[in-house]
């Protein structure tokens, strides 16, 4: 078969669909999409809350619990221990299927009874306000990170050690407002950088030490807006610079070094030791096509954080650690094999499709929350023949019996779950990172909005007030908790306070020009 050009039912627009795409759906036994791939990417981001935190009750032992559900929501959801433990069985909630209604209806009903876990935080210490995390000790707001220590405030970290306010970093230590870095030690205010140490305000620079304002610099020291000085005259330079951090000039000397970096030769992507890929910031892949965030990962396409051996993934979000043959996913990871259309799918599964918050389990249809389970279609318990002659009838009824939603866009079988039936509001996902619109725009588009609320905050003591005062979209908190970690950081680091709570700065930082 032939590439094709097709219309997004979706946003209207063209797009293509190449024999290399064809292949794989048929392998995985899939339709081609009707959604073009960014549609796809958007959609899948709207299902996931990464960092909106919020009190609720557990719906099981009544304790409050730090979760991602809003308290008003309409779902069900435990705290971690009640979530993972034997008082309660899955199954008890499996229902038949209705061949008279759509799939995704009935899912949804199943969606909005089946208990929820409040975070995913797995395997972890001391990592109380944590999500998408695992493997972490001493982490504080620490969200779709792994195997770190001490990392507060940060977003997508893997391996690293004490560093705040730092996204898609890995193994590194020390590190403050760093965007993007790989073997990394004491760098600030840098971006797309590896094997740097001591340094303030690099760009795409490979093993610098002291060095300052630099921008596509390679095995480097001393060096000032990319000038060689002597390691004195350095010494002094930096002082200055330092002081200037100290009494919160850090953004007059970030635009001075954005001025700087405009001037320089800016590549078109951020592409290290990697083959035959395309996309942004990658590391170590191999034939990932139209990828972005993404590191040590084989033969992926239209992948969003695609990472630790992800391999034969097509458009998965945030699929890794030796996830294998993955298509339209979100949050699927450690070992799981052959997963079509999974949300928060962990732990050594294979062969699930249509799942949500399953571990351990295969051959399961249209499933929520199951843990070793096998053979289950909306919760019910089938045998290996019932269950194996009655998918391809439900794959069947799918086609025949479509689910419509609100805009009026089809969802046959081989297409993502539609988003009105996310359960969150769509700027408390990551969707609202990467396409922002207004609350207008939103609700025009079939999403939900999660309206702000108002907070009262008394500030003092270690609530330090927002400089937003709650007046943005972003979530403001309007003052925020100084932990002592934070304390101990800036202190020894010689940075200020923050002027923003954590929430602001997230999207400050996302929307950034880069």
């Amino acid at each position: 078969m032939n590439q094709e050009n097709r219309t997004c039912q979706n946003c209207k627009k063209d797009f293509i669909i190449e024999l290399d795409d064809f292949e794989f759906y048929e392998k995985v036994k899939v339709p081609a999409p009707t959604f073009c791939p960014e549609c796809r990417l958007q959609r899948r981001l709207s299902f996931r809350n990464e960092r909106m935190l919020y009190h609720r009750e557990c719906d099981l032992c009544g304790k409050k619990a730090i979760t991602i559900y809003h308290p008003e929501g309409k779902n069900v959801v435990y705290c971690h221990s009640c979530w993972w433990s034997d008082k309660w069985n899955a199954l008890s909630y499996g229902r038949e299927y209705d061949f008279e209604k759509p799939f995704f209806e009935q899912y949804r009903k199943l969606s909005n009874t089946v208990p929820r876990e409040g975070l995913i935080n797995a395997n972890s210490i001391n990592c109380e306000y944590t999500h998408l995390a695992a493997d972490n000790k001493d982490c504080y707001l620490l969200f779709e990170s792994s195997n770190n220590e001490r990392c507060n405030h940060c977003y997508w970290m893997q391996l690293s050690k004490d560093c705040l306010d730092c996204a898609f970093v890995n193994s590194s230590e020390l590190c403050y407002e760093t965007f993007v870095a790989w073997n990394c030690y004491k760098v600030f205010f840098s971006k797309e950088c590896r094997d740097c140490t001591d340094s303030y305000f690099l760009q795409d620079c490979v093993g610098l030490t002291n060095c300052y304002g630099c921008v596509n610099l390679r095995s480097k020291s001393y060096c000032v807006f990319n000038k060689q000085y002597t390691k004195e005259e350095y010494s002094k330079i930096l002082e200055e610079k330092k002081e200037q951090i100290k009494q919160g000039k850090a953004a007059d000397l970030l635009k001075d070094f954005k001025d700087f970096a405009l001037k320089q030769i800016n590549k078109y992507a951020y592409i290290q030791k990697s083959v035959r890929s395309t996309g942004d910031r990658l590391l170590n892949t191999k034939n990932c096509i139209y990828c972005f965030d993404g590191y040590d990962a084989e033969n992926c396409k239209y992948g969003y954080h695609v990472w630790r051996d992800a391999k034969e993934v097509m458009d998965g979000s945030t699929v890794g650690r030796g996830a294998e043959l993955v298509y339209e996913s979100i949050n699927s990871g450690m070992k799981n094999y052959n997963v079509k259309f999974g949300i928060q799918d962990w732990n050594g599964n294979h062969d699930l499709t249509y799942s949500e918050a399953c571990s351990g389990s295969s051959n399961l249809f249209g499933c929520i929350s199951l843990h070793a389970k096998e053979y289950c279609i909306l919760n019910k318990q089938y045998t290996k023949e019932e269950y194996e002659a009655l998918v391809p009838k439900i794959i069947e009824q799918m086609d025949a019996v479509p689910y419509t939603d609100k805009k009026g866009r089809v969802y046959k079988y081989g297409e993502f779950f539609p988003a009105e039936i996310s359960q969150f509001g769509y700027n408390e996902t990551p969707a609202f990172d990467h396409f922002p619109m207004d609350k207008k725009q939103v609700q025009e588009q079939g999403f939900a909005w999660k309206e702000q609320e108002e907070k009262n905050v008394n500030i003092g003591g270690d609530i330090v007030g927002c400089g937003h005062k709650g007046k943005c979209q972003d979530h403001c908190t309007i003052g925020f908790k100084l932990i002592q970690a934070e304390k101990d950081f800036y202190e020894k680091m010689g940075l200020p306070v923050p002027a923003l709570c954590p929430n602001c700065r997230h999207y400050y930082e996302a929307r950034m020009p880069q």
